[in-house]
């Protein structure tokens, strides 16, 4: 029995050993596969001629799947109706295509598939493919090429298709509106240069868009453009820099309505300057109106006085590009109360103004009744430095000192606004910070076109500080936040203080702007000095 028990506990032990050892000796399935997959054939063959065919299918080694294809797949020239491409959505090893477009005749096809195309199993991309066929007898091969950049950003957007519109009997500018262009590339999500590949000889519009609907029609709401004013002709060995910049929309109000009393809402496109709002309705000889704007949305408020008991008013919308009226349906509803915002809170700087805005207009202040006290509780002098009737804003300008504390009292009555509604007693409190918790920059510009606009911003391109030179000499900014700044400097043409952006129909470019190439740090407590030597 014993000897029985012993061959039993023998028999299991090596066993186990032997599957122990198996266990350890399987194979736990080979290297990565990280080549992309391979086309073993495609029908009718890549750059072929005389297509007649619908179909077409491109066959792989392994099974692959698409991606993105919406974003990624350019055709050029581009086709009415979107072909069908399969598989969406599952692997398979063979990409067919299904046109339904009648194709026109001696007309080269290219299908680009960017990224989209990788191996079903490790994702390996099978990058920018490329398929090429020509309904004629010949491929044609012409190509023009060249970079992306934006007219204001320190980089341009991505996914930008860039086009070429041919020149013929029955060209016009509006051409971008209205019809797909001959040609078309995208530089997809990662290039800044592209090249415009097949196309034939001839005389070509160049356009750029950032096409937000992907439709290759240029939408001004929505679209950044760049173009060449001059026409381009193929074959050229030149290479062509696009500015991407957003046009001023064209002028489109909305539909008055009012929405408090007394209170009509106009919303708005575009720029409202030289806009006017007449009241066409019959309306008594005390009758009263101002216009404000919204401080964060594209809207005017039209004010009026007195309380009119009628069931509607014509108020004419007039600006240079259009002219309409509009009814106005009139309800009773209650007026806005007067509510006062001050700007800034908490700190201040030192060359920075504190203003008053309200959400009423604001038609009277009483200096008497505004007090600016210091923290050694002495009286502070200043002025109101100006009055924004559009944007509803006093601001007051006083002279401060480092690491000082200021109270503002108003007393009651010190604001009448359009209603004759005044404000209660109001008290803000202001700081400023030391000295040394802000740095200094110096910067020398060399090969501008002055004037010049020089601003610093983050990395985001939000502008924090801003001067206006007109001769090259150097540029101080003082008390600035430590922290680290961007550099970017606009050749003001025009001498208007701010920059001007580009107009397609109007053949204008947008001003030149650069762009220093490394971040400046500035320091608390320290100066720094920099020389900007502009690029041509």
């Amino acid at each position: 029995m014993f000897n029985k028990f012993l061959n039993f506990f023998l028999a299991a032990l090596i066993g186990c050993i032997f599957i122990n050892c198996a266990n350890r000796g399987t194979p736990q399935g080979g290297e990565k596969d990280e080549d992309p997959p391979v086309i073993i054939s495609t029908t009718p063959e890549n750059y072929s001629t005389n297509f007649e065919g619908n179909e077409i299918e491109i066959q792989f080694d392994e099974f692959i799947k698409i991606k993105n294809l919406q974003k990624q797949l350019i055709i050029s020239p581009p086709m009415k109706t979107q072909p069908e491409i399969t598989p969406l959505g599952g692997a398979s090893k063979t990409i067919k295509i299904k046109i339904f477009d009648t194709l026109p005749p001696n007309t080269t096809y290219a299908f680009n598939f960017g990224n989209s195309i990788e191996d079903n199993n490790e994702g390996n991309p099978f990058t920018y493919y490329r398929y090429v066929f020509s309904t004629g007898d010949y491929i044609d091969s012409l190509t023009v090429s060249g970079n992306i950049t934006d007219a204001l950003k320190r980089e341009p957007e991505t996914f930008v298709s860039v086009m070429l519109y041919e020149v013929d009997s029955t060209f016009t500018d509006s051409i971008i509106y209205k019809q797909t262009p001959k040609y078309i590339t995208n530089t997809l999500d990662s290039l800044t240069t592209y090249t415009i590949e097949n196309a034939k000889a001839g005389t070509y519009l160049l356009v750029a868009l950032k096409d937000k609907n992907g439709d290759n029609l240029f939408q001004q709401k929505s679209d950044q453009i760049s173009f060449k004013k001059e026409f381009i002709t193929l074959p050229t060995d030149s290479l062509y820099n696009l500015r991407l910049f957003e046009e001023i929309q064209d002028f489109k109000p909305s539909r008055p309505q009012l929405v408090n009393g007394e209170k009509i809402i106009i919303g708005y496109e575009g720029d409202y300057t030289g806009l006017k709002v007449n009241m066409k309705s019959e309306v008594p000889d005390d009758f009263e109106y101002s216009i404000t704007k919204d401080p964060k949305t594209d809207t005017l408020y039209y004010w009026y006085k007195p309380k009119l008991e009628v069931d509607s008013l014509v108020l004419n919308i007039d600006h240079p590009k259009v002219s309409k009226d509009y009814t106005v349906r009139i309800r009773d509803k209650e007026r806005d109360s007067l509510l006062l915002q001050p700007e800034p809170n908490g700190n201040i700087e030192y060359d920075q103004d504190f203003t008053i805005s309200g959400n009423i207009p604001l038609k009277k202040i009483d200096i008497s009744k505004v007090k600016i006290i210091d923290k050694d509780s002495l009286p502070v002098e200043f002025k109101v430095k100006s009055f924004d009737s559009l944007n509803n804003i006093y601001s007051f300008s006083f002279k401060k000192t480092e690491d000082n504390k200021y109270n503002i009292d108003l007393l009651p009555e010190t604001f009448t606004d359009f209603f004759g509604n005044t404000n209660d007693t109001l008290q803000y409190s202001l700081r400023t910070k030391s000295l040394d918790s802000y740095g200094n920059y110096r910067l020398t510009v060399y090969n501008a076109i002055y004037p010049i606009i020089v601003q610093l911003t983050n990395k985001n391109g939000e502008v924090k500080y801003e001067k206006y030179s007109t001769e090259e000499k150097p540029i101080d900014f003082l008390n600035l936040n430590a922290g680290k700044y961007f550099v970017r400097v606009i050749f003001d043409r025009n001498g208007n203080k701010t920059f001007d952006t580009g107009n397609y129909l109007q053949k204008i470019q947008p001003e030149i702007v650069k762009h220093s190439d490394k971040e400046i740090e500035v320091r608390a407590g320290w100066d720094d000095e920099t020389n900007f030597t502009l690029k041509d």
